[in-house]
């Protein structure tokens, strides 16, 4: 009788990120507040940035209690100096989830000046500047690291009151395509998450209307409105090696 010839199994990539360090800009709540836990669990030393350092605080106590490691940063990404001087006084990073943004939906024709940059300098400008910084680091240390936008579902479509969000999202999308053209030949990866609606701390004002409830359900397939840990697995996949091969999908 032959013997069985072995045979060379692959080895499932691993979600585990020990070792590593991450950023996570809007950490104090909502959806920053999930992805910062699932990347603290998963092992990563993850620091919560966001402008009210006492919000980030108590996240990165409570992390610390169930295991994890973590530590607050207080910074306004808006201002590109000020995080610029926090993020060089650390160690470079290995996974970046630039999530801090906002929303002021309104009709077009009553949008202002200071709606506008209220949005935009958030939604872009802080995630554009967040990101070079850290890339900058990255490429400097030779590091192989990921790098994930929070972008939305309003970067694909249009919607009533939102011309504002959706020309954050619609140039975050575009950004990342780029980003990883640029950032590829450092194996570095940029990609975006693109969730629908989320029930979070900014969204909840909005679901207590039961007619846009109503017309948000409608137009999810699986009949439920998203809840932050339904991207916690999604964010882990992109920051580790189980997306070793996923960048700037075109």
């Amino acid at each position: 009788m032959a013997a069985a010839t072995a045979i060379d199994l692959p080895a499932t990539p691993s979600f585990r990120l020990d070792g590593r360090r991450a950023l996570v800009t809007g950490a104090g709540r909502g959806i920053g507040l999930a992805i910062a836990c699932a990347l603290a669990d998963a092992g990563a030393e993850t620091i919560l940035a966001a402008r009210t350092l006492a919000e980030v605080e108590a996240v990165a106590s409570a992390i610390r209690q169930r295991g994890g490691r973590a530590a607050a940063l207080g910074v306004d990404v808006i201002d590109v100096d000020g995080t610029r001087e926090a993020i060089a006084s650390l160690p470079p990073f290995d996974i970046l989830v630039a999530n801090a943004g906002t929303n002021r939906p309104k009709p077009m024709t009553d949008v202002t000046e200071d709606d506008y940059d209220a949005v935009l300098d958030l939604n872009l400008k802080g995630t554009y500047f967040v990101s070079q910084l850290v890339a900058r680091t990255m490429v400097e240390a030779g590091i192989s690291g990921s790098i994930v936008l929070m972008s939305s579902q309003m970067g694909h479509v249009g919607a009533t009151g939102r011309t504002l969000y959706c020309a954050s999202k619609h140039a975050l999308e575009g950004l990342v395509k780029a980003m990883a053209l640029e950032l590829g030949p450092h194996r570095i990866r940029v990609n975006a998450v693109a969730p629908t609606f989320i029930e979070t701390p900014m969204t909840e004002p909005f679901f207590r209307d039961q007619a846009f409830r109503r017309d948000v359900l409608s137009r999810i397939k699986l009949g439920r409105i998203g809840q932050v840990e339904d991207l916690m697995g999604a964010v882990l996949y992109l920051a580790s090696d189980a997306s070793a091969m996923v960048t700037g999908p075109r």
